[in-house]
């Protein structure tokens, strides 16, 4: 039965707090604390994720707004002062929301396994690439990486049934990013799909040796001897299917195993792509459309950079800018999890288009999130001019 509570406070149900309460005991986050817990903090941090606020004046004002609603919301310390928040992301661990953002994003893989999604594979397909958020260099001096930009570097493994990100880390945008590989804990048996960028024989034959398959696009210079040649169906866009060892002694050492080269011209954009794999068995046209599907994590990263508050920031220190962007992520992952409890057959962005408009509304989620969409027909307009009316 509904007991007319705020869908904030419905949407804050569906976080695991015995886990955040964990984490921040692990950190010392609530050590010394008087005002503003970690848990308000998160929750006044997501209010400004789920609302679109641009500063923490326009978060000050708005809680101040509907300070009567917010204790049942689930932000007991009521209204934030500015400059309380300001403090709370200068100094409070970043890595409380970063960990707390993996425990929702195991969650939700948990709901998303099995779904079905454009290429249907037993194994799981993960897309690895990264992007680079923007930032002043005069009030971010920290984070600069050329003569006149600062940036921030958010490399992300995309599960692709769901698009579920299950690996982010936030580095300078100076960092390469092959070097990314080093941290990644290869998964048996899992496709990892890779661009150009990550392309290091050394980083590649770990994943080899992890018995998981890489499928990396590769530069046209690359230096080979061919070993066999498998049929293919031109007409397909497929050009060769080919065995291959490495030619040149220093990678050839690196990586003394057979590589399969797979040459494909893709008639809607005019390229020829050529793609290195350590998979014999998957069908040359499935290596394609596999890279082919990798875009979904640079969908990943414009949909957030569009819909999320990670361009404009809260605090110009290191731990500001963490903790904003792994809030934005825990929320963006919130939001997929609620999708799939509740059965809402609806885009991520219209979600977070309702949730901006009705959070202090005393709604049943469910039904918040499942309105239907009114379109105002114009026969039904009686006091409208026409504008061309003679």
């Amino acid at each position: 039965m509904y007991h007319g509570r705020t869908v904030l406070a419905q949407l804050l149900d569906h976080l695991p707090r015995h886990s955040f309460r964990r984490i921040v005991e692990r950190y010392g986050g609530d050590v010394g604390i008087r005002s503003l817990t970690s848990w308000d903090h998160y929750v006044a941090m997501a209010f400004a994720q789920f609302t679109y606020r641009e500063s923490l004046r326009d978060i000050e004002v708005c809680l101040r707004a509907v300070a009567q609603k917010l204790y049942h919301s689930g932000l007991r310390s009521g209204p934030v002062p500015r400059s309380t928040l300001a403090d709370a992301n200068e100094r409070r661990d970043w890595r409380i929301f970063a960990e707390f953002a993996q425990v929702l994003i195991a969650d939700a893989r948990a709901l998303y396994v099995g779904d079905p999604w454009a290429v249907e594979l037993e194994q799981t397909v993960y897309a690895l690439d990264s992007t680079i958020i923007g930032l002043c260099r005069t009030l971010f001096p920290w984070a600069h990486y050329r003569s006149i930009k600062a940036g921030v570097k958010v490399h992300t493994l995309l599960d692709l049934a769901g698009n579920i990100p299950t690996f982010l880390w936030i580095t300078n945008a100076k960092t390469n990013d092959v070097r990314i590989l080093d941290l990644l804990f290869p998964e048996p048996g899992s496709i990892y799909v890779l661009d150009r960028g990550y392309l290091d024989f050394a980083r590649l034959y770990r994943l080899h040796q992890a018995q998981a398959t890489f499928i990396i696009r590769t530069r046209n210079n690359l230096r080979f001897r061919r070993r066999y040649s498998h049929p293919v169906d031109r007409t397909t866009g497929l050009f060769c299917d080919q065995t291959i060892l490495l030619a040149i002694e220093k990678t050839a050492r690196v990586y003394p195993e057979p590589l399969r080269r797979v040459r494909y011209h893709d008639a809607k954009t005019g390229k020829t792509l050529i793609f290195l794999t350590n998979n014999f068995t998957l069908p040359a046209l499935v290596v394609t459309d596999l890279y082919r599907q990798r875009w979904q994590v640079e969908l990943f990263f414009k949909w957030i950079k569009q819909h999320l508050r990670i361009k404009a920031f809260y605090g110009t220190s290191i731990n500001a800018v963490h903790t904003q962007i792994w809030v934005a992520i825990s929320v963006y992952v919130l939001v997929a999890i609620v999708r799939k409890r509740l059965g809402i057959d609806r885009d991520l962005y219209t979600l977070l288009q309702i949730l901006s408009l009705t959070l202090f509304e005393k709604i049943p989620l469910p039904q918040a999130l499942s309105l239907a969409d009114h379109i105002l027909e114009e026969a039904g307009i009686h006091n409208q001019l026409s504008l061309f009316d003679l």
